[in-house]
């Protein structure tokens, strides 16, 4: 067997597609519960999986949007001085998260009644429509609903 077909690399003319997906991103939290809190009731995330990792002294928190399929949020506590800086500054100060919606105006309502600070008010773009709000540690997220004729809209 050729070593290419083995490793299950996409070679020309042995037809073998090569599948991969991003399954986590890590977010650095000050504090595990109220991260949890945070995303499950007011973002309304789905807690996935929370283990203790004994040793490794740390828990193991996955969260996700509603929906069967995605990337997930690894939550993961700052454990060293200089892992605090980036609690809330991930992306230097840019928009870091995309939550695509199938519903904008739901959303953003909901969101907006439970508290949630949007810095950017809603803008219709021509990828579809676009507001940007802060998590609790001040990360930026983009809370957009693609246009139906976005390249993308058939991947989320």
């Amino acid at each position: 067997m050729p070593l290419g077909k083995k490793l299950g690399l996409a070679c020309e003319g042995l037809g073998t597609i090569m599948r991969q997906s991003i399954v986590h991103i890590a977010l650095v939290v000050r504090d595990y519960d109220e991260a949890i809190e945070f995303y499950t009731k007011k973002l309304n995330f789905e807690l996935i999986e929370d283990s203790y990792q004994p040793e490794q002294d740390k828990r193991w928190i996955v969260i996700s949007p509603p929906g069967p399929n995605g990337t997930t949020l690894l939550l993961a506590r700052a454990s060293k001085p200089e892992q605090h800086a980036f609690i809330g500054n991930q992306a230097g100060g840019r928009v870091f998260l995309f939550l695509n919606t199938d519903n904008f105006w739901r959303d953003y309502n909901e969101m907006i009644a439970k508290g949630i600070k949007f810095i950017r008010e809603p803008k219709e773009q021509e990828y579809g429509m676009v507001a940007v709000f802060q998590d609790l540690y001040g990360n930026r997220w983009d809370l957009l609903q693609l246009n139906e004729s976005h390249p993308l809209a058939n991947r989320v």
